[in-house]
């Protein structure tokens, strides 16, 4: 995961400690590289940029320069904005509210949304949760076969909303289902689309303003890059987005989504998926995602 970055960044950083002291050219030099590392990983470019500004308006202090170590100065530096890049402390899944806590799964087709929904059922009945799968994708069967399936195999509950092709009058069903049946958490698969287009983001707000959800997030998949922080910008700017899950992140070697998306949304990444099986998804956290760009082999 994320080899060609750390690779790049690891070479930066063994230049930089290689240095007697910090002058203004070498400064310039491992910037630089730090933004063509940034680049190749395929960061977007004004986040890429501006992160870089931020490093070098810290790194031309006095401080740094006249250290005695100024090459773990600067690396500190690189390491506590890195840190904000991503967003400070731990993500964590909103579950207060009255019962059933409502969370609904947005995103484009083939994102990963609906195992997406079914992982985090799985993890909420292990954390002592009752969740309630809903399939309102009502346009693919294909997605809500795919729900029941996952729910049959590993006893999680699924809403059937039998031949129904209204989205709302599922999930008003479903709600009604979870209140009398004990379920306190309701996790909503809504429709996807290949691309972004009006009539899907009309859907879910309005599915959004009959449920009330505690959380909507947006399902991406880490190795589509910067089409996965596009999509995310759209959404994030039409619909109230608390969180983003970051699908396949094992498989991506740049990382440019990860490390674009919060600067570009103001939306931070909530979840990571990290391989096919319904343990594979953990809380993402921004301090071991930056450790692990720091680790040498």
């Amino acid at each position: 995961m994320l080899d060609n970055l750390t690779n790049r960044l690891q070479k930066v950083l063994k230049t930089l400690r290689g240095e007697g002291r910090l002058t203004e050219a070498n400064v310039q030099d491992g910037l630089r590289e730090i933004r063509m590392a940034l680049l190749e990983a395929d960061v977007n470019l004004k986040v890429a940029r501006t992160f870089v500004e931020r490093i070098r308006a810290k790194a031309m202090g006095q401080e740094v320069l006249e250290s005695l170590t100024p090459g773990q100065h600067l690396i500190r530096i690189l390491r506590d904005e890195l840190q904000t890049l991503l967003g400070e402390g731990r993500a964590e899944i909103e579950l207060k509210g009255p019962s059933p806590v409502v969370i609904m799964m947005v995103g484009l087709q083939g994102s990963g949304k609906t195992s997406t929904a079914a992982k985090l059922a799985f993890s909420l009945r292990a954390q002592g949760r009752s969740p309630l799968l809903v399939p309102a994708d009502v346009y693919r069967p294909a997605a809500i076969d795919q729900l029941h399936v996952l729910g049959r195999s590993n006893d999680l509950a699924v809403f059937d909303g039998g031949d129904s092709r209204d989205p709302q009058a599922i999930c008003r069903e479903a709600h009604a289902l979870a209140r009398t049946t004990g379920r306190d958490v309701m996790i909503v698969d809504t429709a996807g689309r290949l691309h972004v287009d009006d009539a899907m983001m009309a859907e879910i707000r309005n599915l959004a303003a009959q449920l009330k959800p505690r959380e909507i997030l947006y399902v991406a998949d880490a190795m589509t890059g910067q089409d996965a922080v596009n999509s995310a910008s759209a959404f994030a700017a039409a619909i109230p987005v608390t969180g983003v899950v970051l699908t396949k992140l094992d498989g991506d070697t740049r990382g440019g989504a990860a490390l674009s998306i919060k600067e570009t949304t103001g939306v931070r990444i909530k979840l990571i998926g990290t391989g096919e099986k319904l343990t594979d998804m953990d809380l993402f956290r921004a301090d071991r995602f930056v450790e692990a760009l720091f680790e040498e082999d």
